[in-house]
């Protein structure tokens, strides 16, 4: 009987196996041309270039013949219309929305001016036109140094490969106007022959060499973060020779940065009120996303700020970096299930949570440098206050650390909201402290605030002029850019789209 079932059963299997195996050549197949048609992709670009690049070619226009996708999706990052519950891509005055970072910031350039950033495209523009740079009316005038540039463009590393590295960053501001002309583009990515990816700013090399690595042993899906760890970082510039710096010497962590920093005593500013030894942060972007979820589950940078877009059979990432809520469909929804909506709200929701302790943080901190300044006035000595400083520089570096890190409450909630943690904690003992040092001097009321309570009233308070800041800065915009362009255009550092 057994034998039998069996004998009428095999037809059916030998239909089955025919399907099945029909089914996998007919895969199979298709895995192949489509490996076959990449293949003629990258043949066709790499073999029928109609400009051969070669050095460091700081003009991304250039680049344009050869990858007129890439570069149309790069022209993009001009646009400033996108918007969510938390600004978008057009620049918003954070100080106008958050006054007690006047405070905060206090005798440093930032109590001057915040916005939230724009895109790569308005590289040059936002920071000649930031009052933080200044109004150097000469190249030997101007207030900050060389290395405020060494994000801005592919001019710089045209420029460090022509100085060299330490010559660069060891001169003003105001000196390279006329050469680092070109906003963020190609060559700060990609070798201009191969298009590979590639570190393109020494300050990575070195990081990664301080915690022992070599970051050419990185993986082509590493280099799609690497790419973007060269600038949205956290660094310091050496007081004598503003060499760039990464704290990595400890890792990544915000802990071994500021235990870096404690070793060498270094500090950024001494504020204004508090005098206390500030860090200011920069924007440690990559340290929390490397501490969060999409991290740690192999994701870049590039694959929610840069998603692939297939067009006419050709796959290629697109250019146009901002935020993946701007496209939530060819980004998120690329590995989860949900509704736009659903996804959008979820984000929404991090943030959020993010900046219900932010804003206890901004309001506790900022009244703790009130409260110092004070007792400063009221006669504390060093050693009284040696305490209230110690507790007010941990708690700022860490409200700083989570802040400047543009999307950090999303990149590593967690993470940045057990900083903003740690950091509100001291600010409630730096206040406890500055108490008991004011009862030691025989006051023990509610020390008097000022109406801190926009933007203008803040910086009123900390002393600054800000009519004359912006009236220089006109002077400076209407004066000198147009003599560094001209001077760029001279010297084809320049290509004019309008000219082509």
């Amino acid at each position: 009987m057994n034998t039998n079932r069996e004998k009428r059963m095999r037809p059916w299997l030998a239909w089955f196996i025919f399907f099945v195996t029909l089914g996998a050549v007919f895969v199979l197949g298709m895995l192949a041309a489509s490996i076959t048609q990449r293949r003629a992709e990258i043949t066709s670009i790499m073999y029928n270039k109609k400009v051969e690049i070669k050095g460091i070619e700081s003009r991304s226009e250039i680049f344009q013949p050869n990858y007129p996708r890439e570069y149309e999706t790069w022209t993009q990052t001009a646009d400033t219309t996108f918007q969510s519950e938390f600004n978008g891509s057009s620049a918003k005055d954070v100080l106008e929305q958050r006054p007690e970072m006047v405070i905060l910031w206090a005798g440093y350039a930032f109590s001057k001016d915040y916005s939230t950033p724009r895109g790569h495209m308005h590289a040059i523009e936002d920071i000649n036109h930031s009052l933080r740079t200044g109004s150097p009316m000469s190249p030997e005038d101007g207030p900050q140094p060389a290395t405020c540039w060494t994000c801005k463009g592919p001019d710089v590393p045209r420029m460090m490969d022509s100085l060299g590295v330490a010559a660069f960053y060891d001169n003003k501001w105001a000196a390279y106007g006329s050469e680092v002309v070109n906003p963020i583009g190609c060559a700060d990515c990609h070798d201009p022959e191969t298009m590979n990816l590639r570190v393109t700013r020494p300050g990575l090399i070195e990081g990664f060499q301080a915690m022992g690595k070599n970051v050419n042993d990185a993986k082509h899906q590493d280099m799609r973060s690497l790419v973007c760890a060269q600038c949205h970082v956290e660094y310091y510039f050496d007081k004598e020779t503003s060499y760039l710096t990464f704290p990595w010497h400890n890792g990544t962590t915000m802990e071994g940065a500021e235990q870096y920093y404690d070793s060498i005593q270094f500090f950024d500013y001494t504020h204004k009120l508090s005098k206390t030894p500030i860090i200011k942060a920069q924007h440690p972007d990559y340290e929390l996303f490397t501490a969060g979820i999409h991290a740690q589950r192999g994701v870049s940078c590039a694959d929610c700020h840069m998603p692939y877009i297939s067009e006419g059979g050709v796959k290629y990432s697109n250019h146009h970096v901002r935020s993946p809520l701007a496209s939530i469909s060819n980004t998120c929804q690329v590995c989860h299930r949900e509704s736009e909506e659903d996804l959008r709200n979820s984000v929404y929701e991090r943030q959020r949570s993010a900046n219900e302790i932010r804003n206890l943080v901004e309001q506790e901190l900022s009244t703790a440098h009130i409260e110092a300044q004070f007792a400063w006035e009221r006669g504390a000595n060093e050693n009284q206050m040696k305490p209230v400083l110690d507790l007010l520089r941990q708690s700022q570096w860490r409200w700083d650390y989570s802040v400047a890190s543009h999307g950090g409450s999303f990149h590593s909630p967690v993470e940045y909201q057990r900083i903003m943690s740690h950091s509100l904690d001291r600010a409630h003992k730096a206040r406890f402290e500055v108490a008991k040092v004011l009862a030691q001097l025989g006051f023990t009321a509610s020390v008097p605030m000022p109406d801190i309570s926009t933007k203008t009233k803040a910086q009123a308070y900390i002393g600054l002029d800000m009519e004359k800041e912006r009236a220089d800065k006109k002077q400076f915009i209407e004066t000198v850019v147009p003599e560094w362009l001209k001077t760029a255009k001279a010297n084809n550092r320049i290509v004019s789209l309008n000219e082509e």
